[in-house]
């Protein structure tokens, strides 16, 4: 556990000045707010729907693979164990995680039905645009969700988002390492157990 997290750390480490040390991009502003503008829409669309959870989930997974940077994604939230995982495991993990992200990231947002989101904003961090979005939920205070756009894949994509503050990649890395913890190592069992979680 503790060769665990001096690796995680090595490794986000590099993966911050990696980011910080690229050319200045191609994307604007504007383009990431349009990328979050339609992202933002589709969600809404999806959260006043009155579809069944099962149904708002492949709803959610078709989004996450219209917008989102799933390979890098994925990438990262496997963190270390990627090093020793073969061709054909991260091909597995990554559609596994897929279907993760979009039932337990699906099931929050079901949270948000009565409601919407807004795009408030766009602000540069380093090499890539944060847009930063505001959650209205009935009866509760308003809240802030951000997406992190860059242009690294060869297009618009997010490859990061907050909800309250709370970061995906390291949400998701800590739990995909624990779940390898708890199997052991084995990175096999943790893609099984990854496909019927949320």
């Amino acid at each position: 556990m503790l060769r665990r997290h001096f690796l995680t750390g090595t490794v986000a480490a590099v993966a911050a000045t990696s980011f910080s040390a690229l050319p200045a991009l191609a994307l604007t502003p504007a383009r990431a707010r349009t990328l979050v503008d339609a992202l933002v829409a589709d969600i809404n669309r999806v959260i006043a729907s009155g579809q069944s959870q099962s149904a708002m989930n492949a709803e959610f997974e078709r989004i996450f693979r219209r917008y989102a940077d799933v390979p890098t994604i994925a990438a990262y939230a496997l963190g270390v164990d990627g090093r020793r995982a073969s061709a054909a495991q991260k091909r597995a993990f990554q559609e596994a995680f897929t279907g993760y992200i979009s039932r337990k990231y699906g099931a929050r947002f079901r949270e948000f039905i009565g409601g919407r989101i807004e795009v408030n904003g766009v602000r540069q961090v380093k090499s890539f645009y944060e847009v930063n979005c505001i959650a209205h939920l009935r009866g509760e205070a308003p809240f802030a969700l951000d997406f992190m756009v860059s242009d690294n894949a060869g297009r618009d994509l997010f490859f990061n988002m907050k909800i309250e503050g709370v970061n995906l990649l390291l949400t998701e890395r800590t739990e995909i390492g624990a779940m390898i913890d708890r199997r052991g190592g084995d990175i096999d069992a943790m893609i099984q157990d990854l496909r019927s979680a949320s």
